[in-house]
């Protein structure tokens, strides 16, 4: 049985509940009414999973998925949903990452491109360094000659406090490699993401 699953079987609440069982005090008027009585146990299931990518290793995923190939043409994944929290404020921020690499005797699956935007995004992050340990992580075990990742998102600490702009977006990028180097790969990098 899981931490999260604890309270929904008679079990004492985790250390966990028990935190979020003292915010709901602190911020609903009535903290014992029946909507509430089993929030403590589901938002611990769900900070979980949001935040499951500390518990998965990149190289493990990449690594079991690399094959030999002779081609060295630019090989991009784009539109990758990824869906985040901010380690600032715990608010979501949700977009799409571009990510792109200029194999060197190696290829990998196409899935696992995705998978480690997930493991990366399932962490408590800022945008910047998502976009780098992305990048990092496929250049440490690939080897590429490039690797080239582009997030866009919207932040709902921006949307719903502070300067509330609702159609705001960033974007950050990474380029590691040719991508850096030479200027037409990356022209056509950024090319083949806006099409």
């Amino acid at each position: 049985m899981s931490a999260g699953d604890s309270a929904a079987h008679g079990a004492d609440p985790t250390p966990f509940q028990q935190a979020i069982a003292k915010v709901l005090t602190e911020l609903d008027p009535e903290p014992g009414r029946e909507g509430l009585k089993d929030t403590p146990r589901r938002v611990e299931k769900a900070f979980r999973f949001y935040t499951e990518g500390y518990r998965r290793d990149p190289k493990e995923v990449i690594g079991n998925a690399l094959f030999e190939a002779e081609t060295d043409e630019m090989v991009v994944v784009k539109n990758i949903e990824l869906y985040s929290l901010c380690e600032h404020h715990l608010a979501p921020f949700f977009g799409k990452a571009h990510v792109a690499y200029i194999p060197s005797g190696k290829i990998v699956g196409l899935s696992k491109i995705a998978r480690v935007v997930d493991i990366f995004a399932r962490r408590l992050q800022v945008q910047e360094r998502l976009t780098m340990q992305v990048a990092q992580a496929i250049d440490e075990v690939m080897k590429p000659r490039g690797v080239a990742v582009v997030i866009e998102a919207s932040h709902l600490c921006m949307m719903m406090r502070g300067v509330e702009k609702q159609n705001s977006s960033t974007v950050t990028s990474c380029l590691l490699g040719l991508f850096r180097k030479d200027e037409r790969t990356r022209t056509e990098f950024l090319k083949l993401i806006r099409s």
